[in-house]
């Protein structure tokens, strides 16, 4: 034995890829609920938080599957493992709602959309957000619902195979220009509705956008 290593046997390697990773075929069988209607839903958070690739935003549905608290944040480029968005999305979790860890089963659902390059498939880094997710919202008390990517093409639900060309991962040129660690101008639906408007909350590593919502108000999620 050399250096507590066996005959015949070899170290471990390290990896640069994610070792928490939920793959497409895992993900399509775990009976994430399906959004209502996905197209108004992925356009009303495109409003609220303007992802630019890098970003991911974390939307939280009630119990009627209607948007309740979402935030968007960007996290560190060297972080690829499904552990470590697990823990950025509980941090941002517990920033927007309650758990529900006291009830007998799960009433809200956590939602993912991630802004970033590339086609609309699925990668192993979507991957280790689907672990995250998963984890985050069982965790925190949630059921774990879909998991969205908004690409150069559009976006897509992974899973399920809905999708859409606009928005995409360009839209947020279409406005005002604004960094990540801006509130966006509140937007027109959200005049027109008359709800607050955004409030930013911060990390030190991960500047965010949490977007405030009226309890019982709708929102186009359902």
């Amino acid at each position: 034995m050399i250096n507590g290593i066996g005959r015949g046997q070899y170290p471990l390697v390290r990896s640069s890829a994610p070792r928490r990773v939920c793959d497409l075929e895992t993900w399509a069988a775990s009976g994430v609920p399906l959004l209502r209607d996905p197209r108004e839903f992925v356009l009303e958070l495109h409003q609220r938080h303007l992802p630019q690739p890098g970003t991911v935003v974390l939307a939280v549905l009630d119990a009627s599957h209607r948007l309740n608290a979402s935030a968007s944040f960007a996290p560190r480029p060297r972080h690829t493992d499904g552990w470590q968005h697990r823990n950025a999305l509980l941090t941002h979790l517990r920033q927007i709602t309650p758990h529900d860890l006291r009830r007998a089963s799960p009433s809200r659902t956590a939602v993912l959309l991630r802004c970033r390059e590339g086609a609309a498939g699925w990668t192993a880094q979507d991957g280790a957000w689907m672990w995250a997710l998963q984890d985050a919202a069982a965790l925190h008390g949630l059921r774990c619902g879909s998991y969205i990517t908004l690409a150069p093409a559009g976006w897509q639900i992974l899973g399920d195979g809905r999708n859409g060309r606009t928005p995409h991962a360009g839209s947020w040129a279409d406005g005002p220009v604004h960094t990540v660690t801006e509130l966006p101008p509140r937007s027109a639906l959200d005049s027109a509705r008359g709800q607050r408007p955004l409030r930013q909350a911060e990390r030190p590593w991960a500047p965010a956008r949490v977007a405030a919502i009226e309890p019982g108000r709708r929102t186009g999620t359902g």
